[in-house]
């Protein structure tokens, strides 16, 4: 398994190292570190799997592929290259076709090692990380830091989500504060209370600077 395990880290080094939008190999390695930790926590799901699941998670995401056929493809063909049964290769598939969030439309999940790995994935999205990543993604897809006039976007399918324009901060509305309330395990729930605070404290810091609200002492 270990050997695996090494395989895979590496394809990911391989697609993923370079990438500058906040989906690069440390984002993998700290999502791989918080499954295998809600994991053990809950005392729940297969170690294998998880892990395999949690490396191998953006491997098949359109916003890194040209279509999310090609992505899929390449993660097909690599599980192929690898000495895995039908059911490992099936399950580990199966988890990473349903963890994404889609704009709110996202898949039911069928096993606990799916729960497991999409909790991960949200928590490396929200609090101080999940920050630094979405300027990261937003500056890299062309969106502005905050346009006041545009509107919160509800209700949208998945192309909209993906394609329709937004800014950094209505991204926090439109995901990132979702998230705290979608979490799976009791870990991942845990977890996220002290993240989704963290970006209240910096979103009402936002705003105060962005709107000129000075606070000097008079002494």
């Amino acid at each position: 398994m270990e050997l695996l395990i090494q395989k895979a880290e590496e394809f990911v080094h391989n697609e993923l190292g370079k990438d500058s939008s906040g989906h690069d190999w440390f984002h993998i390695d700290r999502v791989r570190k918080l499954a295998n930790y809600i994991r053990q926590k809950e005392d729940a799901g297969d170690a294998f799997i998880i892990e395999m699941a949690a490396l191998l998670h953006d491997i098949t995401d359109e916003k890194l592929n040209d279509t999310r056929e090609i992505g899929e493809q390449k993660l097909h063909d690599f599980l192929l290259s690898i000495p895995l049964t039908e059911i490992q290769r099936k399950h580990i598939e199966e988890i990473i076709q349903t963890i994404s969030f889609k704009g709110g439309n996202e898949s039911e999940l069928q096993s606990i090692e799916a729960r497991i790995v999409r909790d991960a994935d949200r928590l490396d999205a929200i609090g101080a990380i999940g920050i630094a990543r979405t300027f990261a993604y937003g500056g890299k897809a062309g969106s502005p830091v905050y346009n006041p006039e545009a509107g919160v976007r509800v209700r949208m399918s998945v192309e909209e989500y993906r394609n329709g324009k937004s800014s950094s901060i209505h991204h926090f509305y439109e995901k990132l504060l979702l998230l705290k309330d979608r979490m799976h395990t009791k870990t991942a729930k845990e977890l996220a209370e002290q993240r989704h605070q963290f970006m209240g404290d910096f979103l009402s810091q936002f705003y105060k600077e962005w709107n000129g609200q000075y606070e000097v002492s008079d002494s």
